[in-house]
């Protein structure tokens, strides 16, 4: 018989839902899955609804049908990729600490995902003077939808004119430069590579 110490350090694990998962990913009935382990449909039934907890023999019995090693079932299942940001969360930036005249702002809009692929934001950009383009460049790619307003985005010695719901995919390792054209509030989603 467990003590109730053992049982709540077990809990932590669920082994019984994921031997559970397991079996109905392979669409695997527990008689199906006894005749494959040696084991009673019955015991089987009280492993996944974690009645009884599996020694390790019998774990391994189970793992091998699943071709899965022991620690399938001790380590933390990875968290789905799901975060949403609510507009209210977001916390806006100038383009560079301490620049005079930023040619642009930006809000993080993934900044709580863990292990992205991208990084995704919101840019506003300023009016500033085409002397004062500021060119960058970082690895990866970038892709740019302009949600309003008009845009010129230097990359290298051309400039490309963006109008509201024009959009440009582009390597970002070029050096690359915003500026604001015209008056109206002009702003833009930005997706670029992790």
């Amino acid at each position: 018989m467990e003590s109730e110490t053992i049982r709540q350090g077990l809990e932590r694990y669920s082994i019984g839902q994921k031997l559970r998962r397991l079996r109905l990913r392979k669409s695997m009935g527990l008689s199906e899955l006894s005749k494959h382990t040696g084991l009673s449909p019955s015991l089987l039934s009280k492993l996944e609804r974690d009645l009884m907890h599996p020694t390790l023999p019998t774990l391994l019995r189970i793992a091998l049908v699943f071709s899965v090693g022991l620690e399938y079932f001790f380590n933390p299942e990875p968290k789905p990729v799901l975060e949403i940001m609510r507009r209210g969360e977001r916390l806006r930036f100038p383009e560079g600490l301490g620049k005079r005249h930023p040619a642009y702002y930006f809000e993080s809009l993934d900044f709580r995902a863990e292990n992205r692929k991208l990084n995704a934001y919101y840019a506003e950009f300023e009016d500033i003077e085409a002397s004062h383009l500021r060119m960058h460049k970082h690895a990866g790619i970038e892709f740019l939808y302009l949600t309003s307003g008009k845009l010129v985005l230097q990359t290298g010695e051309q400039g490309h004119v963006l109008a509201e719901g024009d959009a440009i995919y582009f390597d970002s390792a070029v050096s690359h430069g915003y500026r604001k054209v015209g008056t109206r509030r002009t702003t833009a989603l930005v997706v670029v590579t992790a």
